[in-house]
Order: structure tokens, then sequence, then C-alpha cells
């Protein structure tokens, strides 16, 4: 039986997880992550995982994305 780890204690996160966290849309983390010097994406081979902590520093500053 897996055990669940609930998503605020996860480090990385999948674009679903991430977007039901953030309250960003898939379609735009994607747009997010597909940049060159994206610092809170990590690729495990066609699978984009967010690095929950990065995006959410990431954001802080932000007033729109």
């Amino acid at each position: 039986m897996r055990q669940q780890i609930p998503i605020w204690e996860k480090s990385n996160l999948t674009l679903e997880e991430a977007a039901a966290y953030f309250g960003i849309g898939i379609n735009r983390l994607r747009t997010l992550t597909d940049e060159k010097n994206c610092r809170f994406v990590l690729w495990c081979g066609s699978k984009r995982l967010i690095k929950r902590k990065l995006l959410d520093e990431y954001l802080k500053d932000k007033y729109s994305i």
C-alpha cells in the first residue's frame, strides 16, 4: 500500500498538484516552465516537476504572471 504525502510537504510537485496548490492553470505553468532560465522546473525525462519552494519564492515578488 502506497503512503500519500500531503502536497504542502512535497518538495517537487506535478503540474496538476502545483496548479491546485498555487491556484495557477496548468497551461500557464507549462508556459512558465518552458522558459530557458526557469529555476523552479525539474525535468525527469519528459516529465516536468515543479520545485515548490522555488516557485513560491518566484511568486512572492510578482504582481502578475
